[in-house]
């Protein structure tokens, strides 16, 4: 099949999506199929380097942008629009695609492929929802939720969902949340849960091992990736305060909207435990991870099903053991609830949170057999060899009929497991 992804991040750009669209672009080309990536030239943080154009399968169109950060909404909101045209411009331009799937950054850039599909009829339109707008931003408190932006997007919504042929969520939060709200009215649109994942060769299992993480005699409990709006931290705060005295550090690493929050709590009470530093690139990842003993996760209340914390995967690759911090029914709380990985704890239990820590403090066995099950979770659901053949079966059931494009292999759909 020819197959394009849409998304305004790429590899080597720091965007977790980006690294997610760059593996299963990679893992569809190895089994035969040929790959067209639509992006940009990167942007998600200061820091994110400019990928190059080119390439023969995936084969990489980077639309230029202003990168102008997310600093303010105007320049986030330049940097969509370029975007938004650019992408539509290589759409309308590319020769005739049997699959787009695109993701969800920017907000309805699956219209371009729709725009494809106008010219090309037969094509069939997968949208990869990463994230919910504009639930997301309603809830956050940065929209008026019923106003007219907000009713213009959710019609935009509707009719978006009434041309897809397959929609991918990360949980069944999300998928509650979409159907009940723009499911099509005279038919069933196939869905699938897909989680998020790591490339195994990226945490070969010999990387793992608890006890190996103790710099300093510190218990090191590690935030890892996006601290955004979605994400609460006030809980974690009053839990490093209690334990201000105690042989444990609470470190963060990464950026967004409740950095700067996080480091203000971190002034003003004095809590010389928690230290923050920037993004870290990929590859220095597992190194970053293999220094720590439990891995925490946060997401606040209003923030379940319209979005989901993709730190995870990576955590558990390193047999890390999950504290999570937030609500029932997300991808974390169900991935704690089938493996036993880690601990749920609500937003406000404080007590909870550190009864925990003291615990996996106190107990190396304990640890050891969270960090056994966290490895054994990623083997067994957040891996590429379980989430790419998903992936394969989905496009089996689109009903593509071309035959298989001059130059390529026929490609096997495995069983979705």
């Amino acid at each position: 099949m020819r197959i394009t992804i849409i998304n305004q991040f790429y590899t080597p750009d720091l965007s977790p999506t980006a690294h997610l669209s760059a593996s299963l672009a990679e893992g569809l080309a190895e089994r035969g199929h040929e790959i067209t990536v639509v992006t940009s030239r990167g942007g998600y943080v200061d820091a994110s380097p400019v990928g190059a154009a080119g390439g023969e399968n995936p084969r990489v169109h980077r639309v230029w942008t202003p990168r102008l950060g997310k600093k303010s909404i105007l320049k986030r909101l330049l940097d969509y629009a370029s975007f938004y045209l650019g992408a539509a411009w290589r759409m309308v331009r590319l020769r005739r695609q049997d699959v787009v799937i695109s993701l969800t950054t920017p907000p309805y850039i699956a219209w371009t492929g729709w725009l494809h599909r106008l010219l090309h009829p037969r094509v069939k339109l997968v949208l990869w929802n990463m994230d919910c707008y504009p639930d997301v931003v309603e809830r956050a408190g940065m929209m008026k939720k019923g106003g007219i932006l907000s009713r213009i997007m959710r019609f935009s919504n509707r009719a978006l969902f009434r041309r897809l042929d397959h929609l991918i969520c990360l949980d069944q939060a999300m998928v509650d949340l979409l159907l009940g709200q723009y499911g099509p009215r005279k038919r069933t649109l196939p869905t699938t849960i897909i989680p998020n994942w790591e490339k195994t060769s990226a945490f070969p299992a010999v990387a793992t091992g608890a006890g190996q993480r103790h710099p300093a005699g510190q218990f090191v409990l590690l935030y890892s990736g996006n601290m955004g709006v979605g994400h609460g931290f006030e809980t974690v705060i009053d839990a490093a305060k209690e334990m201000r005295e105690e042989a444990i550090s609470f470190v963060f690493v990464g950026g967004g909207k409740r950095w700067q929050w996080v480091k203000d709590a971190k002034d003003r009470e004095g809590l010389e435990r928690v230290t923050l530093r920037g993004y870290v690139a990929k590859e220095e990842m597992p190194v970053l991870l293999a220094a720590a003993d439990c891995a925490l996760i946060t997401l606040r209340d209003e923030a379940v099903g319209v979005m989901s914390p993709s730190k995870l995967h990576g955590n558990l690759a390193m047999g890390l053991p999950v504290l999570y911090v937030g609500p029932k029914g997300s991808n974390v709380d169900e991935a704690i609830e089938r493996f036993g990985c880690g601990v749920s704890v609500r937003n406000g239990d404080v007590a909870g949170m550190v009864a925990f820590l003291r615990r996996a403090m106190a107990d190396e066995a304990e640890r050891e057999r969270l960090s056994k099950r966290a490895r054994e979770a990623f083997d067994a659901a957040y891996c590429d060899e379980r989430t790419l053949p998903q992936f394969e079966a989905i496009l089996a059931g689109l009903g593509v009929k071309e035959p298989t494009h001059s130059g390529q292999r026929a490609a096997t759909a495995p069983s979705q497991e």
